[in-house]
């Protein structure tokens, strides 16, 4: 056995470089099942971030459906989801570039369904019986009212493009039910988000294809509904939020009464932030196989909904999503601390899986891996929050006797969404190079239930400021990190989080941005409508409480800040505009501060181009190299740090 040297944190050498990343990496989603054959999507940064639709057949050959250029990615409420339907042997999707809908018969040339217009479609369904599809639809044709979100009908024999459903400023998961002659979908409205309060309704179809009367069954102000679905014999299930955690429920279409059909202080659904989630589905007409997430870890389930019985499938994997099943299998994406991302199937009889797909082919020895630790720690009032821990680890390195390593905080976009615990080749690149990495679920993160979800109502900038200021203390005190050589870094609003933490407060003596948001005002004027009210409830209504904006804003006050900051940004960022890094940029150039900024064309909210991914990673890592003064063991390209003397 090899003697491990000694080296000072930081300046590691790494088997998991950057390259390595983003060469043999895909990111993978939206399964689906259609007879024998397994679909899933890809999304391949070395072809320019494209959407691929891949196809197993039953005999195991692996195919593209798409052929270039397309790309399988909608834009509706920008962060997109329920981008593909199968039905019937064909593919309708929304392809990226112009935004259409297309349909393309498999082993065929995908056809235009829709034509050029300013419209945006997701969440699409077959309606069979009047061939039409019923799908969400976001119009941008009028600028001055802004985007116009509905259900509508799309003819599939003409085109024609009919307003079915409008009045609400959102919808998603519209759902027929399996005779065709009912519809569930749900609505909510500003200033309300998606994962705060959401309405359930349900109408019958005509005859002729219009629908009766509509009414709401299930949902409120205070209560969050989750993926309708139709079980085989015609029941209406849903989750929902009443008890304080997303559970199962049934509605009785008839009666119009809900049953719980199992209570657990567990999550079985996840915020709508992207269409298409899917997290428990139908064996059979009493039999789900779902998802849930208790204390940060997924679990996969079998519930029988007529003798009310959960039990647990025995998984290696930590998290799971995208799920999909029918009466012999289900697929769903999974991940663990020591496996990456892959698309799985489960047989239902054996209880035996298979890897379909993994997100990453390489194999890295153990030895390189850190594995987090969930933790608990003090934080503000008295409270509790949580956050994975991965302390550095490479098999050929130790530091010198009494030194410890560099931290760096990892603050989760959203907010409301959640650290994982998955393998993430991103975090083993900086633990495999002598750093450790705190990555926090502060407060209104998801997973822990509505109460912890909604700390951040009012808070945010205070709350997950101050979980992410308390965990890094935390592991100080435990004589885990360096204190003085603490660091945090976040992308859209984890930037946030990284600037508000730096600009507010001592703790930490560096940070990175990633398109994150510097001034509140400018963010409730200038972003799109899925987020436009967001805001209200994070922060408060605007402009009547104007100055609360201009106090949490750290642009307003970069005066405070006191240690140097790198900014990464897309130019083509929609939801956190480049004028946000760049207006912070200048500054701190003004005060002197050393600071760099990257920027990258072709970039939207979050980076896909292989290229792109790669010169962030490493221009992170450059840039603390410089501030906290150790040599790095990786030839990096350089990043321009002004004010650096």
């Amino acid at each position: 056995m090899t003697q491990a040297k000694i080296a000072s944190f930081g300046s590691w050498k790494s088997p998991i470089t950057s390259d390595l990343i983003v060469a043999g990496s895909v990111g993978l989603g939206g399964t689906s099942l259609a007879g024998e054959d397994i679909f899933w999507l890809e999304g391949r940064p070395s072809e320019g971030g494209r959407n691929v639709l891949v196809r197993r057949s039953a005999d195991g050959t692996i195919s593209d459906v798409n052929p270039a250029p397309f790309n399988i990615r909608t834009r509706v409420h920008e962060y997109g989801g329920g981008s593909f339907l199968i039905a019937q042997d064909k593919v309708y999707f929304s392809n990226f570039a112009d935004q259409r809908l297309w349909c393309q018969q498999l082993g065929e040339e995908p056809q235009a369904v829709t034509p050029e217009a300013e419209r945006r479609y997701a969440d699409a369904i077959l309606d069979a019986k009047h061939n039409r599809l019923i799908c969400v639809c976001e119009e941008h044709t009028y600028p001055e009212r802004g985007a116009y979100n509905s259900i509508v009908t799309i003819d599939l024999e003409t085109g024609k493009l009919q307003d079915f459903l409008s009045g609400s400023d959102f919808y998603s998961s519209p759902c027929l039910s399996p005779d065709g002659s009912k519809l569930a979908w749900l609505t909510w409205n500003h200033p309300h988000m998606p994962w705060d309060s959401t309405q359930l309704w349900l109408a019958q179809i005509n005859e002729d294809g219009s629908i009766a009367t509509a009414k709401t069954v299930a949902g409120g102000v205070t209560e969050s509904i989750c993926e309708p679905r139709w079980s085989p014999d015609g029941k209406l299930y849903f989750a929902s939020d009443r008890t304080g955690w997303w559970n199962l429920y049934c509605l009785d279409t008839e009666s119009q009464e809900v049953e719980p059909i199992w209570r657990m202080e567990a999550e079985f659904a996840y915020p709508h932030w992207v269409f298409g989630l899917s997290n428990y589905q139908f064996k059979s007409a009493t039999e789900i196989i779902c998802s849930y997430t208790q204390n940060g870890v997924w679990y996969l389930a079998h519930l029988d909904t007529e003798n009310k019985k959960l039990q647990p499938i025995e998984l290696p994997y930590t998290n799971i999503s995208s799920l999909q099943v029918n009466s012999e299998k289900a697929v769903f994406i999974a991940g663990s601390p020591t496996e990456t991302t892959a698309v799985v199937e489960l047989d239902l009889a054996s209880q035996e899986t298979k890897v379909l797909r993994k997100s990453s082919d390489l194999e890295i020895e153990t030895g390189y891996l850190s594995v987090p630790e969930a933790i608990t720690f003090p934080t503000s009032n008295g409270k509790s929050a949580y956050a994975w821990f991965y302390p550095p680890q490479n098999q050929d390195y130790n530091a010198s006797e009494g030194e410890l390593p560099p931290l760096l905080v990892k603050s989760h976009g959203g907010p409301t969404a959640a650290a994982s615990a998955t393998l993430s080749l991103k975090t083993q690149y900086w633990t495999s190079r002598g750093f450790a990495i705190l990555d926090v679920n502060y407060g209104g993160s998801t997973g822990y239930g509505r109460n912890y979800r909604q700390r951040l109502e009012k808070q945010w900038g205070i709350v997950d400021v101050e979980d992410c200021v308390n965990g890094a203390k935390y592991l100080v005190e435990q004589g885990k990190v360096d204190g003085e050589r603490l660091a945090i870094s976040g992308g859209s609003a984890g930037g946030y989080t990284t600037l508000a933490a730096l600009t507010f407060h001592n703790t930490f003596k560096a940070g990175a941005s990633y398109y994150g948001v510097s001034d509140l005002e400018a963010l409730a004027r200038d972003t799109h409508k899925f987020e436009s009210r967001y805001l209200d409830g994070l922060i408060g209504a605007y402009p009547e409480e104007e100055e609360i904006y201009k106090e949490r804003s750290p642009i307003n006050f970069t005066e405070q800040l006191s240690c140097p900051v790198i900014f990464f940004q897309g130019l083509e960022d929609k939801i956190t505009p480049p004028n946000q890094a760049q207006m912070m940029v200048e500054a701190i150039q003004e005060k002197g501060l050393p600071v760099a900024y990257v920027t990258f064309a072709q970039e939207q909210h979050g980076f896909r181009r292989s290229e792109n991914i790669k010169r962030a990673l490493d221009g992170e890592f450059y840039f603390y190299s410089r501030i906290f003064d150790f040599e790095v063991a990786d030839n990096l390209e350089p990043v321009e740090i002004m004010n650096l003397e």
